[in-house]
């Protein structure tokens, strides 16, 4: 295995469509309110969120599973350009309380014909493993995060 297929191998990146403005897509990722009403993947409830939404500022959340476990996550905000992009470090701990995973997460939203392009990109993972699974739990979000805005568009439309 080369350097290049193992580096891709740690790399994330989902693109999806929303049928929203990108400034409503957007507005989702910067108050606590409604970030709590979609992050984390299915099931999972988010019971702290803090947030200091400006560059430089930090964020922390918990995402609760079914079962009650919590899972942490926090970082810092490298770079904000409303309404086109998010830059933000990504810490988290395993149940047990061991550091888990740390990388940097981008995410640009594109306005297209009154909904917005949206293209999560995170790396570099560690292993292969731990990027798979933030597909996982980062595909449910985003489809929480899809049905959040469009359900807002069709409300202030």
């Amino acid at each position: 295995m080369n350097a290049t297929s193992a580096t891709s191998d740690r790399v994330l990146v989902i693109t999806r469509t929303f049928d929203a403005p990108r400034e409503l897509v957007f507005g989702a990722w910067t108050k606590p309110a409604q970030v709590a009403r979609w992050w984390g993947p299915n099931d999972f409830t988010l019971p702290f969120c803090e947030m200091d939404f400006r560059e430089g500022g930090s964020y922390k959340y918990c995402m609760r599973s079914p079962a009650g476990e919590d899972h942490w996550v926090w970082g810092t905000y490298r770079e904000i350009a409303e309404p086109e992009r998010i830059v933000f470090t990504w810490e988290r701990k395993d149940l047990e309380g061991n550091p888990r995973s740390s990388s940097v997460v981008t995410v640009t939203f594109e306005e297209t014909e009154g909904k917005t392009k949206f293209t999560l990109h995170q790396g570099i993972f560690e292993f292969a493993e731990d990027c798979a699974e933030h597909y996982g739990g980062w595909s449910q979000c985003l489809n929480r995060l899809g049905d959040y805005v469009e359900r807002s568009n069709l409300m202030i439309s």
